[in-house]
């Protein structure tokens, strides 16, 4: 049981750190970076669909991203997707190429940027902490019920702390590398 415990709290841990990843790619740093655009759809047909999955996206430089639709019907939705998705881009369309300039970050919008990495690293390391308490809570209940022993769960609950530790402190690199990536010029 206490294996697969710890498979199961490693697990959903796992799953808070890769959606903390996720998270951090959508914030925005000096250059262009296609993870920018992975939330945005486009009206393909009637159906909303990603970006990615009808048109190729390419950096060209560290300020510009291309967008080459499969089809040259595409070429307005996806414009138009991107100028409701409110990330403040204005694209430039040529024939079928849509050329989206990133434009240059000030000093006051890279330290609200930092905030918005901070906070959702502190959303990871608050689910993080939920997972710990909803283990803890299952451990107690089993010995409650006498399935196991006291020091069997307080061995478990220690072996939760130290994988808790261990996820907060891959948070806090995560959340450090993305502010120094913002705040580099």
């Amino acid at each position: 049981m206490s294996e697969d415990l710890k498979k199961d709290v490693q697990a959903r841990m796992v799953k808070s750190l890769e959606a903390l990843k996720n998270e951090l790619g959508r914030i925005r740093t000096g250059r262009a970076n296609t993870a920018l655009l992975d939330h945005i759809h486009v009206d393909y047909y009637g159906t909303k669909t990603a970006l990615s999955k009808v048109a190729n996206i390419t950096v060209a430089d560290a300020r510009n991203l291309v967008i080459n639709p499969w089809e040259k019907g595409m070429v307005g939705p996806i414009e138009r997707a991107i100028l409701e998705s409110g990330l403040g881009f204005n694209p430039v369309t040529t024939g079928t190429t849509i050329r989206i300039p990133m434009p240059a970050l000030t000093e006051e919008r890279r330290r609200e940027l930092g905030k918005v990495a901070r906070s959702e690293g502190e959303n990871a390391k608050i689910a993080v902490r939920n997972i710990r308490r909803d283990t803890n809570n299952h451990l107690k209940e089993q010995v409650k019920k006498k399935l196991l022993s006291e020091d069997e769960e307080k061995r478990l609950m220690e072996a939760v702390q130290k994988t808790t530790d261990q996820f907060i402190a891959e948070i806090d690199k995560l959340v450090g590398a993305k502010e120094r990536d913002i705040l580099e010029i």
